[in-house]
């Protein structure tokens, strides 16, 4: 989400069964590295990480699967949804904020990960009622990692090329509880895991950690309205053109088009970013 944007809730499903099969694989890689340590057998070689190419047209389907149109190269997708064969796939996970339909699955599990307010209640981001998760402490990034890393796991598993993390910027929302450091320092796990899987790892948003990217890991950047807030400049400067940039108005995606639709992958979605064929759809390339 484009930290200036309030955007409607269908961008963001997921379910719990999503959740706890995370968790599941989660537990199960930590069974097969503690076998591995056990047996004296080595782990599997990290494989070779492919990034996307610039200018290569994208679509941008969080909000639901659908055939991708004729000229496409690449998509965004969430993690329940299944890559396409033949294009380069970004797996959309979100990393720092909870599913709204998963807050309860993590009071039970993990209550402790939940960023809290001084009367001891989840911390919110009310345009999407999402709760925010707590990467104040190191021990607290490393539990987070390895949940958040069972997803990146499933994403390269299912077969996508990358994965895009999602609420970088959540300590913006956090009331000053949450640091930038908090989250580059959360997102450089998030990286490692990333990439010892084989997946690419993009910088969601946030042009104020753009300056981090080399420590933190990332590879590219997926970028919301970067053409309505003039920042996909800095993000091409930053990544080399290999930048996804979604635009939600036809003024900023034609703004977008001007400035960077000759060396960017500039999409116009609907707000809704609603599946081909419902009502309100939106796609146009530059």
């Amino acid at each position: 989400m484009s930290k200036h944007a309030v955007a409607p809730f269908l961008r963001r499903r997921r379910t719990l069964a999503a959740l706890v099969g995370g968790v599941a694989a989660t537990a199960g890689a930590g069974l097969l590295l503690s076998s591995a340590f056990a047996t004296g057998t080595q782990a599997e070689p990290a494989r070779k990480v492919v990034l996307p190419k610039a200018d290569a047209a994208f679509d941008y389907q969080i909000g639901g699967a659908y055939t991708p149109p004729a000229g496409v190269k690449a998509v965004s997708r969430d993690r329940s949804d299944k890559p396409v064969r033949g294009l380069y796939n970004v797996c959309y996970v979100n990393a720092f904020q909870t599913q709204p339909d998963a807050l309860d699955q993590w009071q039970k599990k993990n209550p402790d990960l939940l960023l809290r307010d001084g009367k001891g209640r989840p911390v919110n981001d009310e345009a999407w009622g999402e709760a925010l998760l707590d990467t104040s402490t190191a021990a607290k990034r490393t539990r987070l990692a390895k949940i958040v890393g069972g997803w990146i796991d499933g994403c390269a598993k299912a077969g996508f090329q990358a994965v895009e993390p999602d609420n970088l910027d959540s300590y913006e929302r956090s009331g000053g509880r949450l640091t930038r450091a908090h989250n580059a320092a959360f997102a450089k796990l998030l990286a490692t895991r990333a990439h010892a899987a084989g997946l690419a790892i993009g910088q969601k948003n946030t042009t104020d950690l753009l300056g981090k990217r080399k420590a933190i890991g990332f590879d590219f950047a997926v970028a919301e309205e970067c053409g309505r807030y003039d920042e996909c400049a800095d993000y091409a400067a930053a990544y080399g053109n290999r930048v996804f940039v979604i635009e939600y108005t036809a003024r900023d995606f034609a703004r977008a088009c001007s400035a960077v639709g000759a060396k960017l992958s500039v999409v116009h979605r609907d707000l809704d970013v609603r599946p081909s064929g419902r009502p309100g759809y939106v796609f146009r390339t530059c």
